[in-house]
């Protein structure tokens, strides 16, 4: 929904150069979609250090709030499937961000209104690739997982929503195009092409 991925990127790079550490993208695809402390466990390892996650994640959520409030932008084709569907179908976010970026993308970009349902990391458990966020959202729209299409640009997401049993079109990104897709029912090169993969569906 929007070019999230390269503002986390930066935020952990900038995080392991303090370390004296570089990271490469490959070594960051783990930890997308995750719930926020399960991404900051993760880096801690990558990287050996001994900080704890919960001041790894504090210290992202300082960066990103930084980054977000200065470079901010929505994936092309963003608003053009809002529009398409808005209105024909129950539209929701499932994101392994927490509630407070979610507002800010949302109030940025001037598309609160477009979504029936707001699902976050906050209230749930287990983040992608576990199914449980896309379950939830699922049961919040009071749809049949069969009965809801996931579009995710990462293979963590491409997972969970597989494994809720919702059909998935994959849309990579520039920092997700080195992943593996292939459980995903269908890849599109973009937004445009996916909503008229949707509009075929819809048939």
């Amino acid at each position: 929904m929007i070019d999230s991925e390269r503002l986390y990127f930066a935020a952990e790079r900038e995080m392991a150069a303090h370390f004296g550490k570089e990271i490469r993208d490959e070594q960051l695809w783990p930890l997308m979609g995750r719930k926020p402390i399960e991404s900051l466990r993760l880096l801690r390892g990558i990287l050996g250090i001994e900080t704890s996650p919960e001041e790894l994640l504090e210290w992202r959520n300082r960066l990103m709030l930084e980054k977000m409030g200065r470079d901010l932008g929505a994936m092309p084709g963003l608003f053009e499937i809002l529009e398409a569907f808005h209105g024909r179908l129950k539209l929701a976010v499932a994101t392994g961000a927490q509630r407070e970026f979610l507002d800010i993308a949302l109030d940025t970009l001037g598309i609160r209104g477009y979504f029936a349902v707001l699902q976050t990391a906050d209230t749930v458990e287990r983040g992608k690739p576990d199914p449980e966020i896309y379950l939830i959202a699922c049961r919040r729209l009071g749809l049949a997982p069969a009965e809801c299409i996931v579009l995710e640009d990462a293979r963590n997401g491409v997972l969970a929503g597989k494994a809720a049993g919702c059909p998935v079109i994959a849309v990579p990104s520039d920092y997700t195009r080195g992943q593996d897709f292939s459980e995903a029912d269908w890849i599109e090169p973009d937004l445009f092409v996916a909503a008229r993969r949707v509009e075929r569906m819809l048939a």
